[in-house]
């Protein structure tokens, strides 16, 4: 048991907002759009984000369907402090929760955001999409990046 447990806290952290070209890349959920905000759908059962399955998001981009998570970047992320991922910090402090109980996810137990900010970040996991096209302050302020005008 001892070792199990050992596992489990060396091993990789999980992104819950990864890019398709991340190391272990799967669909966390689909992003549901015919709400007044985007909602995430949480898949029940593993699915690897293959080109197969990333193509068919087309002709939108996959981070516009599909949630992805993967292996955490750290160093490599511009949300990584070379501690804790600032975005899941920001999401927890200037987002309210989006539910009112934990949703089923298939990578809490390895999710950076859950081991660093707990169900807070769970709460407000669902509202949350990769790609935005909502340039309002608040936005912004929460993703703690540039602006980047494409499509």
């Amino acid at each position: 048991m001892k070792d199990a447990e050992n596992d489990r806290v060396s091993a990789p952290k999980l992104c819950p907002s990864a890019q398709p070209e991340m190391d272990n890349c799967r669909v966390l959920g689909v992003i549901q759009h015919d709400a007044a905000k985007p909602m995430l759908l949480y898949l029940k059962e593993p699915l690897a984000a293959t080109p197969e399955v990333l193509a068919m998001a087309a002709p939108l981009k996959p981070t516009e369907v599909f949630r992805l998570s993967g292996t955490c970047a750290t160093h490599k992320c511009p949300h990584f402090d070379g501690a804790d991922c600032q975005l899941a910090a920001r999401i927890v402090k200037m987002r309210a929760p989006a539910v009112d109980a934990l949703p089923p996810c298939l990578i809490r137990r390895d999710c950076r955001w859950f081991s660093q900010e707990g169900g807070a970040a769970c709460l407000r996991c669902p509202e949350v999409t990769t790609v935005t096209y909502d340039l309002s302050p608040e936005t912004q302020a929460v993703s703690g990046l540039p602006i980047v005008m494409e499509r």
